[in-house]
Order: C-alpha cells, then structure tokens, then sequence
C-alpha cells in the first residue's frame, strides 16, 4: 500500500481511503446495511494497509458510524484514523455542534474522532455556521481532545473554496475530484490551492459515484482500450487521481469484496506522476465526450439559489445532465422520485423568473425545468 503525508498534519496515510457511503446492504435497502460482509470488507482493507475510513453522520441513513463503530472493535481502532462529519444543515443552535459531536462519538465507540469536517458546505451552510461560531466550537474540542483535527468537505464555487480555505486554520479539506469534473466545484484549481496552504486534500467521488466504473459511452471505452486494455474504467479513474501528487489520499465508496482487492492492489502500484502522456492524452479525450453530452449547460454557481419556492435548481440540471453524459437515467430518475417526494421537483417551479434573471449564463431557467421533469419523471416509470 503507497502512503502519502497527509498535509502538514505530521504524519501519513494509505493512499486508498475506506468510504463507508455504499457499504453492501440487504436486498437493495440502504436503511439495511449488510453488516458480517460490511465488517469483513473493512477489516480486510484494513489488514492490508488502509488506515484511513471516512464516514458521516447521515450516511445509510444514519446508520454507517455504528457500523464502523462496531467493525473497529477489536484493536482494529489503534489501527486506524476515523473521520466523520458535522451534519451542518441540522445545526441550528451553537448547542447543537456538542449535542451531534457527543452522539457520534458514541456511535463511533470512541473517544477521539481523528478527522471531523464540516460537511457539505456551500455558501448559506458557511454563513449559518460561522454566525453560530463553528471555528470557537472547533477550536474547544481541538484543545479537549475530542477531535484530532478539523476539516471541511465542499460543494460550491472555488471562489467560496478560496474564502473558506482562508477563514481557518484547517488541516485538512475533502473535495470532489475525477478526470471529468477537473472545472466543477472547488476543482484542479482548489485541489492546488488547498495543497499550497499546506492542507491535507482528500478527495471523494473519484467514480463520479460509481458512473465513471460502468456504463460507459462506447466512444469513451475506445479512447481507453486504444492506449492499454489491462485497466477497467475504474482503475482509470483511480490511477487519475492518484496521479496527483497533491492528493493526500482518495476515497473510494467499496461495495463488494471485489472491489475491495482491486483497489488495494491499484493503490499499492499507482505513484504521483506515473501516467504517460498517451494515456492523459486519452482521458481528455474521454472528457471531452463526456462534456459533448451534457445537455444543460449549467455551471453550478448557485446565482439562481435560494429560490423563493426551495427547488434546488442546480441538483435539478446535474440529475438531468448526469442522465445523458454517464447513461445513468434510472439512476437519475431514482434520486428524482425521492426529492418528488419532498415536494421539491421541477413541477414546483412557478415561474417567478428570479433564476432567469440571476444566471450569468442567461438560461432558460423555467423552460428547462419543465423538460427536467418530464425526462426524469417519466425516466422512473421505465
């Protein structure tokens, strides 16, 4: 297993991470983790030299830190760093950092969380929780012990990226990195300021969450075999990011057993600066086909956020986008049907028109989501 420093933290890591989001369930249910085989996966990663496991308060439905908890015990926590995540769109109160902190430190059956980050910040998050004073909160449970060092994970602008990287004195930051997203979110860009700054970079859905592992356009799987035929779309992937020699370690969401030993045995042999000209030269490409699918071309700057009527617009066209450029339509169409659920769809729009007026890239706002709708909602009738 490759190791990296992990920042200026004083210490390394495994280059492979243990992202405990899509553990193996029962029967498709991800309220119903399967635990014998989710405690097998981890512990052999483990014994082969992954040291780090990310997890989060909600993930399997609030159900991945007991999990962990219990997979850890042992010895296997001596072993291990554990980072878990403040559920911040559930904090309303400063009381409340303490009150998820105390119930994750039990569901954890610990008591020291290595790694705990924001999570999920985007711009209202970040404003909400520094008006709460997050940064005295961490700065009290740094100096108590009860976490080991303080990060956040991201997914907004790199502008709001650069303001947040500069508001504290982080150790780490996780960030959502693949060949295709090189411009989305924080980005390249915030991968290399972050790591200038002297953080610790983790980066998360490498796989674009599974989609750049299966399903891929033929086109795309021509560019890759035409260089080498011995990779799958996931060490591709992989070995992408892994190239980056400021990655501090990536993430992987392992699901099978599989899975565990192929990407033990591409994280024991990919080094930073390793890929050939020929085969970026190929993924480029690839990205280049992917972006030549998009269908909405959508930035995700926000400008069009709040709307009056809460529709989260930005997600809207991703699951729309994500639909054509990764051929994930039931994907997209399940994600669909449970924000439906909510009451937030595209058919809530009410063509107010405030998004219109607010995109820089001067879309059709109202239009748009009225095809959203119509694809996605009859896409989960197939």
């Amino acid at each position: 297993m490759k190791r990296r420093q992990f920042g200026q933290c004083g210490f390394e890591v495994s280059v492979l991470g243990f992202g405990c989001m899509r553990l193996p369930v029962v029967a498709g249910d991800p309220d119903s983790i399967d635990e014998d085989e989710a405690v097998r996966m981890i512990r052999y990663a483990i014994d082969h030299g992954v040291d780090y496991l990310d997890t989060a308060y909600n993930y399997h439905r609030g159900k991945s830190e007991g999990l962990v908890g219990r997979a850890l015990g042992g010895g296997y926590r001596q072993q291990v760093r554990v980072a878990t995540k403040l559920p911040t769109w559930l904090c309303k109160t400063s009381d409340d950092f303490t009150r998820y902190l105390d119930e994750q430190l039990d569901r954890l059956e610990t008591d020291r969380i290595d790694c705990y980050l924001l999570h999920s910040l985007n711009k209202s998050i970040w404003e909400r929780l520094r008006g709460l004073g997050v940064r005295k909160f961490l700065d009290r449970e740094l100096s108590r012990g009860r976490i080991g060092f303080a990060g956040f994970s991201f997914h907004d602008t790199f502008d709001l990226f650069k303001s947040v990287v500069d508001s504290y004195d982080w150790s780490l930051c996780q960030i959502m990195l693949n060949y295709v997203d090189v411009e989305c979110q924080a980005g390249v860009r915030g991968l290399e300021y972050a790591s200038s700054r002297g953080l610790a970079v983790v980066v998360m859905e490498p796989l674009r969450g599974g989609k750049l592992a299966s399903g891929l356009p033929a086109e795309v799987k021509a560019e890759m075999e035409q260089i080498r035929t011995d990779w799958s779309p996931a060490e591709w992937g992989l070995r992408w990011v892994l190239n980056r020699p400021e990655v501090s370690v990536v993430l992987s969401g392992m699901s099978t057993m599989g899975q565990v030993v192929e990407n033990l045995r591409i994280a024991s042999e990919a080094e930073p600066g390793s890929m050939t000209a020929d085969e970026l030269a190929a993924l480029a490409k690839a990205r280049q086909i992917f972006q030549g699918r998009v269908k909405i071309g959508c930035t995700e700057c926000g400008y069009c956020m709040p709307c009056p009527n809460e529709l989260p617009i930005p997600d809207l066209f991703t699951l729309y986008n994500d639909a054509f450029v990764f051929n994930a339509s039931r994907d997209s169409a399940r994600i669909y049907e449970l924000i439906s659920k909510s009451g937030k769809d595209a058919s809530a729009c009410v063509a107010c028109g405030n998004c219109e007026r607010a995109c820089p890239q001067h879309l059709p706002v109202v239009e748009l989501l009225k095809e959203v709708h119509k694809a996605l909602g009859e896409a989960r009738q197939l």
